[in-house]
């Protein structure tokens, strides 16, 4: 039986049949679960892809945004070190001022220094006349062995005089003794035997200072800003030796006989139709209820014919409100402080805000020095805002009412509409750098307070009046540091309404001062 086949039993082939298409069938469903596996992935990573495009997107906007604000930091940084370290003086040395953008003037054109002399082609300042002061004669004469001839010896003759004058000024300390002649009655009547002349009246009750002392104080600080220290080491210079305790304790009394004149100023400032309004910070070393810190506020109100400051804790709206009557029809002008804004009479329509055109300019002044790239096109502004200045003062040289006025007038519409076209335009374009778009949009915002000038000639363009009027408690404030007491604080606020008084030439705030202290 070798070599011969083995035949396969019947139904092999269909048993391997069946068993191949079992292991398909199991290949199939394991290649099915690996495909349906292959796709959960497959969507998860196109999932996650889809995450971190999102977030890489996100990214490259948070990188472009922190940029943006980086730039804007690093601008305002230069703004803020333009501020800080920028020459301030009014000593004209330095191009580069606080106020100044260089090629403002000259159209980027460099021009040598100008020295210091008076100018060709313009008129020399005047000769100023002391005809009102005292004369004090003072003689002059030759030796008596001068007055003849050297050669013969016959002597000299008078033949009048040749005069010369100086300004000279003499200040001197001295005691004032006032001897009140006493009487004797010579007759028998009843009633006392000895009759005295009355007391003079005096400023402090049995103080030994007289008037013209406090007047000198009072104007020393609050119109020269002098600390007190200072003064009396000056006086101590011309043989006058006061204690600081003394002068401290008579301030202290003269404080509440300031409080009538200054309410009668209060009042009548807060009859005016229109006004100026500032503020400016003021320490005072004390602690008050409700107060953190020693900053205070010295706000200023200037009107035709006054001049009168308040001191108050707070920055906030309640103190011009309060300052002017709820039914007051004021024009207020401001710098573009949100204070103002909120005041009641405003939200009312009472009191009408007109806004300064020196802090526009400042506004493109701090875009230029802060972003050297932007200065051309802050240039330009300040170009339109110094012709805008040119036209107004032009129109105020003529009558209103004449032709030259209403040719100056339209003149000056003209170039406010250009300006208001051509900030529209600037801002309709996406891309404005941000900080052209914030300039122009502060300006759009608070163009109707801008525009008023032109239809109120009382209106200036700017309230630099109302800022030099704070000039004066902004040296004080450097000088002797603010108030160290309540009353004190009051005292630099009424103190001042010698200030209020607008002195003709010629005539010296010293003897007002003297009528003005109670």
């Amino acid at each position: 039986m070798n070599g011969q086949l083995v035949a396969d039993p019947p139904g092999y082939e269909t048993t391997q049949m069946l068993e191949l298409i079992q292991d398909l069938k199991r290949e199939v469903v394991s290649l099915r679960q690996e495909v349906a596996d292959l796709r959960q992935e497959n969507l998860k990573l196109r999932q996650e892809a889809g995450y971190w495009k999102s977030m890489h997107a996100a990214a490259l906007l948070r990188i472009a945004k922190l940029e943006a604000e980086n730039e804007q930091l690093r601008g305002e940084n230069r703004q803020l070190q333009a501020r800080l370290f920028c020459q301030k003086s009014e000593h004209s040395t330095s191009p580069d001022r606080s106020n100044h953008l260089p090629g403002e003037e000259t159209d980027g054109e460099i021009l040598p220094p100008q020295p210091r002399r008076q100018r060709r082609g313009r008129p020399g300042p005047q000769r100023r006349d002391y005809s009102h002061l005292p004369v004090v004669v003072d003689p002059i004469e030759l030796p008596a062995d001068s007055r003849h001839c050297l050669h013969c010896g016959l002597p000299f003759k008078p033949n009048g005089t040749e005069d010369s004058e100086q300004a000279e000024v003499d200040v001197r300390a001295y005691r004032r003794r006032t001897r009140r002649q006493r009487y004797q009655r010579t007759c028998n009547c009843p009633g006392p035997r000895t009759v005295i002349g009355p007391l003079p009246p005096k400023l402090i009750p049995k103080g030994r200072l007289g008037t013209s002392i406090w007047v000198e104080i009072l104007l020393g600080k609050y119109f020269s800003h002098q600390p007190i220290e200072r003064q009396l080491a000056a006086w101590r210079l011309r043989g006058l030796d006061l204690a600081a305790g003394t002068v401290n304790g008579g301030l202290q009394y003269l404080e509440p006989l300031f409080q009538p004149l200054y309410d009668a100023l209060l009042a009548h400032s807060a009859q005016a139709g229109f006004a100026q309004a500032d503020e400016t910070r003021w320490l005072v070393f004390i602690e008050h209820e409700g107060k953190v810190g020693h900053r205070w506020w010295l706000w200023v109100f200037l009107t035709e014919d006054s001049v009168v400051f308040r001191l108050d804790p707070s920055r906030s709206h309640d103190v011009p409100e309060s300052h002017f009557a709820a039914d007051a029809c004021v024009i207020l002008m401001v710098d573009r402080y949100s204070g103002y804004k909120a005041m009641a009479q405003v939200k009312l329509g009472n009191v009408i805000l007109v806004f300064c055109w020196a802090h526009v300019r400042r506004d493109f002044i701090e875009v230029g020095k802060g972003w050297s790239e932007l200065k051309p096109w802050a240039l330009t502004w300040l170009r339109r805002i110094r012709s805008l200045y040119r036209h107004q003062s032009l129109r105020l040289t003529h009558e209103p009412g004449s032709a030259e006025f209403q040719t100056a007038d339209a003149a000056l519409r003209q170039t406010v509409a250009d300006m208001q076209t051509q900030a529209a335009t600037e801002l309709a374009d996406s891309k404005l750098r941000e900080p052209c778009r914030k300039t122009l949009t502060s300006l759009q915002s608070h163009w109707s307070g801008l525009t008023r000038f032109m239809g109120d000639l009382r209106i200036p363009m700017d309230n630099n009046a109302s800022e030099r009027a704070n000039r004066g408690p902004a040296v004080g404030r450097k000088n002797y540091y603010g108030s160290g007491s309540l009353w004190a604080g009051r005292l630099a606020a009424m103190g001042r309404i010698g200030r209020s008084s607008r002195f003709p030439s010629g005539i010296s705030p010293t003897p007002q001062a003297r009528r003005q202290v109670p």
